[in-house]
């Protein structure tokens, strides 16, 4: 019997994701894009060292679809690396797509030069995929694009829900299609393994859903929990979770989760990517969780005491912060937000350690008002948009996470 063929199974690089840290003056780069890559980097030691014999990227390598040139260069070099270890599959994510279909993917680059060991999925099709360990067979569905999906669908005179049914309808119809030309361009001993970018039906969301631009496409976990696949490797949903778990009528249908935190909302979640050792009929996978960066929200009540400072530094030092990008939040009251020294607990995070301050947010208890505290005129739209949260007692991690997005709306730029 032949060696299991062991696969890498990784997804939402977003590479560009610049929050929460300074630009390194050495490399040009964000602090925090240089934690991204080192999460690459550490991923591809793993495969070096486990002697991989083929490569899944299940979509979005960067926070734009119009990337940084220096951090293109830097995504190609660390794909470069991995195609020299094996053959490389890219599968094309919502972030990987320009808004205009005329124009080119992040990762047609790979493709028009030609580059050895790398598919640039960028349709759903079928490959058999040679390895030195046997042949798989690689169904790919890159992330739905609603016109190219209904381009033979009239909509006129359509409701938005029968359109919708309409798309899953299309969508099942393809993924059935890649089944079965799996069936038939595999033998009875040849493994299939299906990368999808998209959100399924069941899935559990997480943070990113605040940056999605546009109405997502959902597709039904049936279409995808088939037995003509061994594997199925997902992207798109940043939270790491199997969707068959303890079915043994299915493949794992794995969401890997994205390599690195990307904000506060996936402060609890672990982060990494997927070893699978693949057979015909058996996929013996196990995540291996990624030294991301650590994030941690600080709450403090400091209300009705005379030493808010105090309270706060106590509550500091029963943590370990050292390298983690931390926010504060204290509970105050008009009094003790009198007595607060907020220098002092800046100069205590930094000799804490930290990688980042990323905000020390004061939550002070008044009455509740519903009038600002000055003229609109002389507010910006995006004081104008958090008045407005706290007048509606949005929850504040909630609140910085649209406030972010916001910001980057208001600058013209899309996520």
């Amino acid at each position: 019997m032949s060696e299991p063929i062991r696969v890498l199974h990784f997804a939402d690089a977003h590479i560009g994701m610049e929050s929460y840290g300074k630009i390194d003056s050495g490399s040009g780069l964000s602090r925090r894009v240089q934690d991204y890559l080192r999460r690459i980097d550490e991923m591809i030691a793993y495969a070096r060292e486990g002697d991989v014999d083929l490569v899944v990227f299940a979509g979005d390598a960067f926070r734009s679809r119009n990337p940084d040139p220096t951090q293109q260069r830097a995504f190609a070099q660390r794909i470069r690396m991995l195609a020299q270890l094996a053959p490389t599959v890219l599968l094309v994510g919502n972030h990987d797509l320009p808004v205009n279909a005329a124009r080119a993917s992040t990762m047609d680059i790979y493709r028009t030069l030609d580059v050895p060991n790398i598919w640039v999925a960028l349709d759903y099709e079928l490959r058999r995929i040679a390895t030195k360990r046997g042949d798989v067979v690689v169904g790919a569905a890159p992330y739905p694009v609603r016109a190219r999906l209904l381009k033979d669908v009239s909509r006129r005179g359509v409701s938005v829900a029968e359109q919708e049914a309409e798309l899953e309808r299309v969508l099942g119809e393809k993924l059935a299609e890649l089944a079965h030309g799996a069936e038939a361009l595999a033998d009875a001993r040849t493994p299939r393994v299906l990368t999808g970018h998209f959100s399924v039906e069941g899935a559990v969301w997480g943070s990113e859903r605040l940056v999605m631009l546009g109405r997502d496409v959902t597709v039904d976990l049936e279409a995808l929990a088939d037995p003509r696949w061994d594997y199925v490797a997902l992207g798109h949903i940043h939270r790491h979770q199997n969707l068959t778990k303890d079915r043994s009528d299915a493949p794992p249908v794995v969401y890997c989760g994205s390599l690195e935190r990307i904000d506060f909302g996936e402060e609890a979640e672990i982060k990494g990517f997927c070893w699978v050792e693949l057979a015909r009929g058996r996929a013996d996978w196990q995540f291996i969780e990624s030294k991301a960066r650590a994030m941690r929200t600080l709450r403090v009540d400091c209300r009705d005491i005379d030493s808010p400072t105090r309270r706060a530094l106590e509550a500091l030092k029963q943590h370990r912060l050292d390298k983690a990008i931390v926010r504060l939040e204290l509970r105050l009251t008009p009094e003790s937000e009198a007595l607060l020294d907020e220098s002092a607990i800046i100069e205590a995070l930094k000799r804490a350690g930290v990688f980042h301050i990323a905000g020390i947010r004061k939550d002070v208890e008044r009455g509740r008002r519903t009038r600002l505290d000055r003229s609109p005129e002389g507010l910006s739209p995006l004081e104008l948009l958090e008045r407005y949260f706290e007048i509606r007692e949005v929850d504040a991690a909630r609140r910085e996470a649209l406030l972010e997005r916001a910001q980057d709306i208001v600058k013209g730029e899309t996520v």
